[in-house]
């Protein structure tokens, strides 16, 4: 069996990775909200823990890895994106729009994240799915003087978790100091964050000991993965950027509300995306959706691969030079594999990927298989990244058979060098180039790549 070493954000070291059950992986990865379209940020922590996913399932067994990523469907944005449809004139309870807009959002994501070659989770869990469970946690923080109930807010009381900060490496007073915290009459203290808040008559909300409400963003994470994962289990992640407030919290409450328990073993974080250099804005005007990309015809396979060149826990900067790299590559390696059966992984690509998820050194190793002609292990070793399967090369040729075309040039060619003119070999050929056609002439024949760039319908007249 290989052995996986990950770096663990709460050690700050590179450490063997040793399941707490190997009958049973437990990965829990924080989800989106659903509020709009996932943008090209949003879609990294997808792509880097479903490859972590796969490493794992092919290590310890497809049944014997559990991955849990949530949705958020109870929050202020959502709300007030209902709100804005209904003041727009939208029919409908507003209760009735945020739903209608959460199964819309959801249904996008999935298209999205699918269109990407990420795997399902073994549970994608719903918020609004276990207000029950966020109760009873809640009620056992105030049962052990973890926090407070206060004017309809139930609060999380921060200094009563003596370990609190040590996710991120800073103190509490330091966190005051630097933090935009919320000051409100009710907090004992202003790192107290809120477990649970009311809710108007309008929002949505549920009977709770505390009055009618809802819960607060930090607690659902915490009883969704007790519910599905248990109060320890391996492995939890998601992007830098929640590793305080969101993921500094749910380790203290949950470490409270279960004190015998470690809850994850592992803490991994993925780097922030830039694009072209500069960090991803609307007011930079380079701000822009997974749909938005798909839209613009760059198949779902180059994101996944422009992504998987930079190692997860580095700042990953998307460019179209990238974009373009990766189509002519992944064009290149599916005409090498088309119709080969796949072997077995190479253990340089799987040893690339046990080294703390290492994706950039184990699509160098790729180019290697390539380079050497090995497409069983290319075709194999590729999908332990989610690359090179059949579901997701529809776009590499768009359902045109270039064999007419290549016959069509090697006839030319053949007349050209009786007739000693070759001018109408050049210029089919020219038009091919155009068309995004990589030409390939050799005296065993001709053969044609569809490479980046392709446009079949630039192809129209040549036959």
């Amino acid at each position: 069996m290989a052995t996986i070493r990950l770096h663990n954000s709460k050690t700050r070291k590179k450490e063997e990775f040793l399941p707490l059950d190997p009958a049973n992986v437990r990965l829990y990865v924080c989800g989106p909200t659903v509020y709009d379209r996932a943008h090209l940020g949003n879609a990294r922590p997808v792509v880097v823990f479903d490859t972590l996913y796969r490493l794992l399932r092919h290590v310890y067994g497809a049944d014997h890895v559990t991955y849990v990523r949530n949705f958020t469907d109870v929050d202020d944005k959502i709300n007030a994106t209902a709100l804005s449809r209904k003041q727009a004139g939208a029919s409908g309870t507003l209760e009735e729009l945020i739903a209608e807009r959460t199964e819309e959002t959801i249904g996008w994501y999935h298209a999205d994240m699918d269109a990407l070659g990420a795997l399902r989770p073994d549970h994608e869990p719903r918020a609004t799915a276990y207000i029950g469970p966020m109760i009873a946690m809640i009620e056992t923080l105030i049962a052990g003087g973890h926090a407070y109930a206060r004017e309809g807010h139930v609060l999380f009381r921060v200094r009563s978790y003596a370990n609190y900060g040590a996710l991120s490496g800073r103190s509490v007073d330091d966190m005051i100091a630097g933090a935009r915290v919320e000051v409100a009459p009710f907090k004992e203290d202003p790192m107290d964050f809120v477990l649970w808040k009311p809710s108007d008559a309008e929002t949505p909300g549920w009977d709770s000991p505390w009055g009618r409400g809802r819960p607060g963003w930090h607690i659902e994470c915490s009883a969704m993965s007790y519910e599905l994962l248990g109060a320890s289990f391996d492995i939890h992640g998601g992007g830098i950027d929640l590793q305080f407030p969101h993921h500094e919290n749910e380790l203290a409450q949950s470490c409270c509300a279960h004190p015998q328990s470690g809850f994850a073993s592992v803490w991994m974080h993925n780097e922030m995306l830039q694009v072209e250099g500069k960090k991803m804005s609307k007011s930079l005007g380079n701000f822009f959706t997974v749909r938005d990309l798909l839209d613009q015809g760059i198949p779902g396979e180059v994101i996944r691969f422009v992504f998987l060149g930079t190692h997860y826990g580095r700042p990953m900067d998307w460019t179209a030079e990238k974009a373009a790299q990766a189509e002519a590559t992944l064009r290149k390696w599916r005409s090498l594999t088309a119709g080969v059966a796949p072997s077995s992984p190479a253990q340089a690509v799987l040893a690339a990927l046990s080294d703390d998820l290492n994706t950039a050194g184990a699509i160098a190793e790729l180019h290697a298989l390539a380079a050497n002609g090995d497409a069983q292990a290319l075709k194999a070793s590729a999908a332990l990244l989610g690359l090179l399967s059949d579901d997701l090369g529809a776009w590499a040729t768009a359902g045109v058979d270039l064999a007419p075309y290549a016959a069509k040039l090697a006839a030319l060619r053949e007349t050209a060098m009786a007739a000693k003119d070759f001018a109408p070999v050049d210029a089919m050929k020219a038009a091919l180039l155009a068309a995004g056609v990589e030409v390939r002439m050799s005296k065993a024949g001709v053969d044609l790549l569809a490479g980046a760039g392709f446009d079949a319908a630039k192809l129209e007249g040549l036959l």
